[in-house]
């Protein structure tokens, strides 16, 4: 990505490279780390449909959880809004 490259122009690009790796609708695996607690993983948990599959594994020291997230998407546009209802969470590392 060029430093000039603006907002709507990465969302552009990335929304092309998930259309041309991802057939609609399929699963899709999300991750994040979270502070440990049990506030993080209830926000975690009210973005995704029941139905997603959530692991997690604590880090080393205890403060942190990693989660893998599956759940079913139907487009990129969703892939989007889930990232971005998981960016207002203090504290969350999306990977």
């Amino acid at each position: 990505m060029s430093q000039q490259e603006t907002e709507e122009a990465k969302r552009e690009r990335l929304r092309k490279q998930l259309d041309d790796t991802h057939s609609w609708p399929c699963d899709f695996t999300f991750k994040f780390i979270v502070s440990t607690d049990t506030e993080g993983e209830a926000a975690l948990k009210d973005i995704f449909a029941s139905s997603a599959s959530f692991s997690s594994r604590a880090s080393r020291n205890g403060r942190y959880t990693a989660f893998t997230i599956v759940d079913r998407v139907h487009s990129a546009e969703e892939v989007f809004t889930r990232y971005e209802s998981a960016a207002h969470i203090p504290g969350i590392i999306s990977l």
